[in-house]
């Protein structure tokens, strides 16, 4: 049942950040597009909340649970980045509007390092949402499954990192401008 919360949940996260940018750029209604678009945390607070009230109603923790939180810690992370992205690549879709930069040498050494800072962020958000749902059921033997989560964001946590290093050592190479001359 949570798993299909889950996706459920991210299925409605992009519908109604689709609807938001094609009411924005199509239909011409920025109002109505950021209420759209505004509508995207509170999914995650509704994936939250039934989360929450499956475990209070005596249901085994599973390991979908702790997808859940982990899911609702990186959405806070990077919810906001992802929409960015979104609003974006529809605007230069549909509203003649810049591409996006690819960015290279220092530039993307200093975006990876704010990527290991979301994703520090996302890892102790949703730490703490589990810690929650372990103290909301109330008996660490049913919550075994949940307690995993930590051993996985730590590991994601650490490839973010490695990936920063990787790029701080090696940066990527600046794009080559090549200039063709006619004779």
């Amino acid at each position: 049942m949570i798993l299909g919360l889950i996706v459920a949940c991210e299925i409605g996260f992009w519908a109604v950040i689709v609807l938001g940018l094609f009411a924005r750029y199509i239909l011409k209604a920025r109002r109505l597009g950021l209420v759209l678009i505004a509508l995207a945390p509170v999914i995650d607070l509704v994936l939250l909340t039934l989360t929450a009230v499956h475990l209070r109603s005596g249901a085994d923790a599973e390991w979908a649970h702790g997808l859940a939180a982990v899911y609702i810690g990186f959405s806070i992370a990077y919810g906001h980045r992802m929409v960015r992205w979104a609003d974006i690549t529809f605007s230069r879709r549909f509203a003649h509007g810049p591409p996006l930069a690819r960015l290279s040498g220092t530039d993307y050494t200093v975006a990876c390092w704010k990527d290991v800072a979301r994703t520090l962020l996302a890892t102790v958000t949703s730490t703490l949402v589990l810690f929650g749902l372990i103290w909301l059921v109330g008996n660490l033997a049913e919550t075994t499954a949940l307690e995993q989560w930590y051993g996985i964001l730590l590991v994601i946590l650490g490839i973010e990192v490695v990936w920063a290093v990787s790029y701080t050592i090696w940066p990527r190479p600046l794009k080559k401008i090549i200039v063709a001359i006619q004779l």
